[in-house]
């Protein structure tokens, strides 16, 4: 698409995306970029920003941590003139560290919380008064491992599993009030993310000590096989776009997607089966990627 054709669109408002240097965050921006809103795309480097400017998409410097960038949010919303009525809010920021539960330091966990849950819930704060004057939404891209938790998938669907509560009461709070709160849950994507998790988990296993090396080393070869083998498979992230902005611009959004076969499937099953049952099937499926000898 190109900036011209951008223009020639009658703008249909604003909506802020977090976590849009890369991967789903960056694809959502340029997909509700080409529908004609005016994006405020959330990026942690200068050069990221600059990949992705455009006349409709306006990067800014925003690490969800830091209360200083949030606290340049709600300005940005005082005159609606410049960017245009906040139609909605992407929470799509997020980190990725697989370990199982006994060998991740607090510290960690804790990182992983303050990205994937309080973040969120800062940036929520500070635009909901601009969302409640335009009856925008809120859309929180959880994951499918906000629903079912694999072994050593532990620190991460738990902060995943928190946001779908988040959104659950969320959504209570506000329809009333004229918010809507959808939830995106991807499954397999094929990201730069993918690899970066693989690097973090090898990282946190080299410093496991040599009892839980004993215990785990074998599991965390068999979860980094696992998913180097899924991300050919996973969706482009160009298909968790358009979901995303299906839950932007749809006039009735459900309150929960899916991004891919395995997504749904799984959410599906989670719903019916027995937890053994769904035990027994996950291992199955793990069970093909372990090693025959540990190398952790």
């Amino acid at each position: 698409m190109t900036m011209s054709s951008e223009k020639s669109q009658k703008p249909q408002g604003c909506v802020v995306v977090t976590g849009a240097s890369t991967g789903i965050g960056a694809a959502a921006a340029r997909e509700l970029a080409r529908r004609g809103f005016h994006v405020i795309a959330g990026v942690r480097r200068d050069q990221d920003a600059d990949a992705l400017r455009t006349d409709r998409i306006e990067p800014i410097i925003l690490d969800i941590t830091e209360p200083d960038h949030i606290a340049q949010l709600a300005p940005l919303f005082a005159d609606d003139s410049r960017t245009g009525a906040l139609r909605a809010l992407v929470n799509n920021a997020a980190i990725q560290i697989n370990a199982p539960v006994e060998t991740l330091p607090l510290d960690e966990w804790r990182r992983q919380f303050e990205v994937n849950l309080f973040g969120h819930i800062a940036v929520t704060q500070a635009l909901l008064p601009a969302l409640l004057r335009n009856s925008g939404r809120v859309i929180n891209i959880s994951s499918v491992g906000g629903r079912v938790a694999m072994p050593a998938y532990g620190p991460y669907a738990a902060t995943k599993f928190a946001l779908e509560a988040l959104s659950d009461s969320l959504r209570r709070e506000l329809a009333p009030l004229g918010v809507r709160v959808v939830v995106v849950e991807p499954g397999a994507v094929r990201t730069e993310m993918s690899d970066r998790v693989i690097a973090a988990t090898n990282q946190q296993a080299a410093a496991m000590s040599p009892e839980q090396r004993d215990r785990y080393g074998r599991l965390i070869q068999a979860v980094n096989a696992q998913a180097a083998a899924h991300i050919p498979n996973g969706r482009p992230v160009d298909d968790a776009a358009r979901v995303i902005a299906k839950a932007v611009t749809a006039g009735k959004p459900r309150t929960r997607y899916t991004v891919g076969g395995d997504a749904a499937l799984i959410t599906r099953l989670s719903r019916v089966l027995p937890d053994r049952t769904l035990d027994r099937m996950l291992a199955f499926g793990l069970r093909p990627h372990y090693p025959t000898t540990s190398t952790a």
